[in-house]
């Protein structure tokens, strides 16, 4: 919960309610253990009443450090069957003992800069849960169910079940995953993709819960329950990510009661050594003592990850990539290799029209009239390619024939027409020819227009690369990490897109039970590694790779099985999300250089006597406050390069 504290976890519902009524009452008694310091600096008090003054602020604004030390330490170490105690013990004792050695006022302004360090550290954790929330607290709580005799019942999100209908009128939030039964929308998706450009949805079409809708208006069938709808998934996904350690602050976590039992049987042992090798008396052993409990409490180390983690998961979640964890942002930050799926990922995921020819210019309107008609007869993904590059100059009406091998055909003003892929001893001209071979090697899929039979036209597609790809993969080459691409598709095609867009290496004609093995060897040769795939036939290389990345527009499958989702088909946000990650990783090193060394300087300007605790307590505590702070820069955006 706050700085330099030995966390005993609790679930939110047993915490939730008594935290919130404590917070207000450590604030408040805080403050006027705050008022009463500096009440006793500004006015000079008589000696008795200072250090009573000073006394009562120890209490009033350390009481929750006392209770927490001395309540967590019994308990965990009834629970351990071992001695286990954390910073807050370390930290109650040293301020006991500057008060038994008459330094009141360095105990008060200790226990002063330590809790406000603790309630810095708990702002920082909630403005980094709080950005979240405000991303996602569009979540509804009432639908518009429409009843089994046509009525309209408000009802709470919570009672909607699957396959209920649902209305939604303009301005209205979507309750939760559905598909339109009836009516048109136009829904802004900002809190599922992070995208606010407002999609058109119609009759067939699926919907996000949480969604606006800010025109029209249409009915739903609901095909998820409120906690099941992605808008939910990515609520869990965050709050796991939150609950969630890096394995710095894992370790920082396991090592602070062994560096606190250390610390106090150092203490004492420094006492009596001081009293045997140096000249001073016992009470300067005593304050010198009590300086090195301050100098050496790891208050800035513990707390160098924690509020940094938080911040960059928040930071990245508002930009709609979600992180499963710190420790997942802290991977992707050293990854050496990177490797992608290829469709959908590192392509738009359909073909498109990218050369084409016709054997005469002048002729060439009214061929591709008569292919625009029968293409319009056809229901495959190139008829879609042809349609959205071609549009006709006369509206012609074909009666088209599809057969399976041999393509399209028809008869118009008495000439056959047929459009299909190049049959076996099929005669083209030089020409024709040389242009076919080149397209094809370059990997593109190559159709022919026959009139009468003669070849008098091609057209190539090709899945192209999305416009997102080349500068994030620009950017991993400067970066030194080597880019992969793993794809089923064929040798040319693969090789062709992956020169395209500057990939090092590539893997070609791999089946998807085979992607995780190249990624295991991939981890070998090159260190760690991430895999960026769709989320569906790349799960098992998600899984298996360093840090397993989700393209896609919130589907549930992708949630599930990577460490980290971009909810939306922009690879830029991969490039961007490492950027954080490697500020990241450097801010956390910051913050336990910070730590150590100010811990370390502290220690050697004590054994030389050159340090009063007030100071100590100063730069320590201080140094807590700097690392906090330098943490909460994750919190803002990354200059783009």
């Amino acid at each position: 919960m706050g700085t330099c504290m030995s966390h005993t976890h609790k679930t939110k519902a047993e915490t939730h309610h008594h935290h919130h009524h404590d917070h207000q009452l450590e604030r408040w008694l805080y403050l006027i253990g705050l008022i009463g310091y500096l009440v006793a600096r500004l006015f000079p008090l008589p000696e008795l009443w200072g250090n009573l003054v000073d006394f009562s602020v120890v209490f009033l604004a350390g009481n929750h450090v006392v209770i927490e030390g001395v309540t967590d330490t019994f308990q965990q170490s009834i629970n351990r069957k071992r001695f286990y105690p954390n910073i807050h013990l370390l930290m109650s004792l040293a301020a006991f003992g500057a008060m038994i050695i008459g330094q009141f006022s360095e105990a008060s302004l200790l226990i002063l800069i330590f809790a406000g360090a603790h309630f810095l550290e708990g702002y920082a954790k909630n403005k980094s849960k709080k950005d979240i929330t405000n991303l996602l607290n569009m979540h509804p709580t009432t639908a518009r169910k429409i009843t089994e005799n046509g009525q309209i019942k408000i009802v709470d999100v919570e009672d909607i079940k699957i396959g209920d209908h649902v209305q939604i009128l303009p301005g209205d939030q979507v309750p939760t995953d559905g598909v339109i039964t009836s009516g048109t929308g136009l829904i802004n998706e900002a809190s599922i993709t992070g995208e606010s450009i407002v999609q058109e949805k119609t009759v067939g079409d699926e919907v996000f819960g949480s969604t606006i809708n800010q025109n029209h208006s249409f009915t739903m069938t609901v095909t998820k329950s409120s906690q099941e709808s992605v808008f939910g998934q990515i609520m869990r996904t965050v709050q796991e990510a939150q609950d969630q350690l890096s394995p710095v602050a894992t370790k920082i976590k396991q090592a602070e009661p062994i560096y606190v039992t250390a610390v106090l049987i150092f203490v004492p042992i420094f006492i009596l050594l001081s009293q045997l090798l140096t000249s001073w008396d016992w009470s300067t052993s005593l304050y010198r003592g009590m300086v090195t409990l301050v100098a050496s409490s790891p208050c800035a180390l513990a707390a160098a990850s924690i509020p940094t983690n938080l911040s960059a998961i928040a930071h990245l979640a508002k930009r709609g990539i979600l992180f499963k964890g710190g420790d997942f942002i802290a991977n992707l930050g050293s990854i050496k290799a990177v490797a992608f799926d290829k469709t959908g990922t590192l392509t738009v995921g359909k073909p498109t029209v990218t050369d084409y020819l016709f054997i005469d210019d002048t002729k060439a309107s009214k061929w591709i009239d008569i292919i625009v008609a029968m293409e319009k007869e056809a229901n495959h993904p190139l008829a879609d390619a042809i349609l959205n590059k071609f549009s006709a100059s006369e509206d012609l009406t074909v009666t088209t024939l599809n057969q399976i091998g041999k393509g399209l055909s028809t008869q118009y003003n008495d000439t056959h027409y047929s459009i299909g892929k190049l049959q076996e001893n099929e005669q083209l001209t030089a020409e024709f020819n040389k242009r076919y071979e080149t397209l094809t090697k370059e990997g593109k899929t190559v159709v022919l227009f026959r009139e009468n039979d003669r070849v008098v036209g091609l057209i190539a597609m090709l899945d192209t690369p999305s416009q997102y790809v080349s500068p994030v993969i620009n950017y991993l080459n400067q970066q030194q990490i080597k880019t992969i691409m793993i794809t089923g598709d064929n040798e040319a095609t693969s090789q062709y897109i992956a020169k395209s867009i500057g990939i090092n290496q590539v893997y070609s004609n791999v089946l998807p039970e085979d992607k995780a093995k190249h990624i295991e060897s991939i981890q070998k040769l090159s260190g760690l590694t991430a895999m960026v795939g769709d989320g569906v036939n790349d799960a098992p290389a998600l899984v298996t790779a360093d840090v397993g990345f989700a393209m896609g527009e919130g589907t549930d499958v992708a949630i599930e099985v990577a460490d980290a989702v971009i909810m939306e088909n922009n690879l830029e946000k991969f490039s961007y999300a490492h950027k954080v990650a490697q500020k990241m990783n450097r801010v956390v090193n910051q913050n336990i250089a910070i730590a150590l060394i100010v811990v370390l300087m502290l220690n050697v300007f004590n054994i030389f006597g050159t340090m009063s605790l007030a100071i100590g307590v100063v730069f320590h505590e201080g140094s807590t406050l700097a690392v906090i702070f330098n943490g909460l820069r994750l919190l803002l955006p990354i200059k783009q390069r």
